[in-house]
């Protein structure tokens, strides 16, 4: 299968590319993105006949469907990773907390978060196509607070890559931070910089974009790529754990094959959702797609009223950090699907112009036909932590946004699948704040313990280790000085 660009060709860049290609060189003309010339649609019983299936097996004859251009051998070494997760045949389990509602944790990996599932294996499959190639990457993150923890342990000594991971200084939590300042790879640099989580993702694609900084890395022969979901590489593994979600409500027989769910996902780039906006296009039985944002509500708005509107819009700094994003650059595969490559590249034009766009009265119900989307405030989200663990389930505060949409958007009585992003350990302070039902400024330390003895949660290892572990990368900079720091790195490698 080629892959072809959201915004339409340029006559410069092919008109389609290979997955390789794809991944390893996500800039497309007109700054758009790459997606699947055509989604494969499987066989009918592709759901039932996967009951049994390990969650490698499922992946793998997912990936199969692609017919994406790597051996077999390098799939399969990319999809063992999972065998580092808590449990190997099943690293991502949907666990049952009420009649009609069950919780997909996506947290059992390395980093304690979702981005592990679709990074682990991705990081594996680039790594190898470059050493294979025998090119040098450059590989750029921004983050939130998990893409880049993800990326870094991913990509940590591999051959021919080097990593630029930007962070918003002050805007992910201390676990976070420390999982990404104490890195010792020597092919890693972890910059905070002063801003916050747009400031960065812009800054990654104004580089990924930019001639001169590829002119710059290419006398060192180097090449540029992204770990962000704006890389396909990423968005491929996204989609199989939505299929993961059908599968074990089908197994533990809480539906029959072909009765639709629903799926509620925290949203902030839109990556995890658009994975589920395709699976449903590929055959999962989908009743919808419930979005849940924060009080940086962008993403309700847009799919409630067709208006993407971001003018004097101040980015609020919340108790779910994660989702603190005001421009989502996966809803730009969403509007192709539904709106195709000219109408796309009008709308994105829009935004990056004028901060704004507005989709047309059809293109908003057609959007809306796959889509609800609601928002809820820190009060909300403090109040449910507190409202699961009486009733014996911990999570942290971005799965905690979930149930509004549980709550107000459903309109039939489905089965309901959400998603938890992270793991209370991430964002512990947060969480002991809402069961203790306080404001105490605790710090990450003082919050996991209390919780891990006091409610008798577990405490990874790993997390345990982070405050104890040397700090690697302190430097915090100016958006202006990223090129000449990443360059800097670079030489100095």
């Amino acid at each position: 299968m080629n892959f072809i660009e959201t915004r339409g060709n340029d006559g410069i860049k092919p008109i389609e590319v290979p997955f390789s290609e794809a991944i390893l060189n996500p800039s497309t003309s007109f700054g758009g993105l790459y997606v699947p010339a055509y989604l494969p649609k499987l066989e009918e019983n592709f759901l039932q006949n996967h009951v049994n299936s390990s969650y490698k097996e499922l992946a793998y004859d997912i990936l199969k469907a692609f017919e994406i251009d790597i051996d077999e051998s390098e799939i399969n070494k990319a999809l063992a990773l999972y065998d580092n997760f808590d449990n190997p045949a099943n690293p991502c389990p949907v666990i049952k907390v009420k009649k009609d509602l069950f919780v997909h944790e996506q947290y059992h990996g390395p980093t304690r978060a979702f981005k592990d599932m679709a990074l682990q294996p991705f990081g594996s499959i680039l790594s190898s196509i470059a050493k294979a190639r025998n090119e040098k990457y450059l590989i750029l993150a921004a983050t939130s607070g998990d893409t880049g923890p993800a990326a870094l342990n991913t990509f940590k000594n591999k051959e021919n890559i080097q990593v630029a991971c930007l962070y918003p200084d002050g805007g992910t939590s201390d676990v976070q931070r420390l999982q990404m300042v104490c890195e010792d790879g020597k092919n890693l640099k972890v910059l905070g910089i002063k801003g916050n989580f747009d400031d960065a993702q812009n800054a990654l694609k104004q580089l990924l974009a930019s001639q001169t900084f590829k002119d710059e890395l290419k006398k060192d022969n180097i090449k540029l790529s992204a770990a962000n979901s704006v890389n396909f590489g990423r968005i491929i593994f996204q989609i199989i754990y939505h299929f993961w979600s059908y599968i074990q409500l089908l197994k533990e027989n809480e539906i029959a094959n072909g009765d639709k769910i629903y799926l509620v996902v925290p949203s902030g780039n839109f990556g995890n959702v658009l994975g589920g906006f395709y699976a449903q296009e590929m055959g999962v039985p989908i009743e919808k797609l419930l979005v849940a944002s924060n009080e940086n509500n962008i993403l309700t708005q847009w799919i409630n009223t067709g208006i993407y509107d971001i003018r004097d819009k101040a980015l609020k700094l919340t108790k779910s950090p994660a989702m603190d994003i005001l421009k989502s650059s996966n809803i730009e595969r969403v509007i192709f699907s539904l709106c195709g490559a000219q109408r796309t590249k009008e709308l994105m034009e829009d935004l990056n112009k004028n901060n704004i766009f507005q989709m047309s009265e059809n293109e908003t119900k057609n959007l809306q036909k796959y889509f609800s989307a609601v928002d809820s405030d820190d009060t909300f989200g403090t109040n449910t932590i507190k409202e699961f663990l009486d009733i014996g389930y911990l999570m942290d505060p971005h799965t905690a946004t979930c149930i509004k949409a549980y709550n107000t958007l459903r309109e039939k009585n489905l089965k309901t699948v959400i998603y938890s992003t992270a793991e209370w350990t991430k964002f512990s302070p947060t969480v002991l704040n809402a069961l203790n039902e306080n404001d105490t400024k605790y710090s990450d330390k003082e919050a996991l313990e209390e919780i891990s003895s006091k409610y008798d949660a577990t405490l990874p290892q790993s997390i345990k280790d982070l405050f104890h572990s040397k700090i690697n990368h302190s430097l915090v900079i100016d958006k202006k000085d990223i090129e000449a720091e990443i360059v800097k790195f670079i030489r100095e490698s």
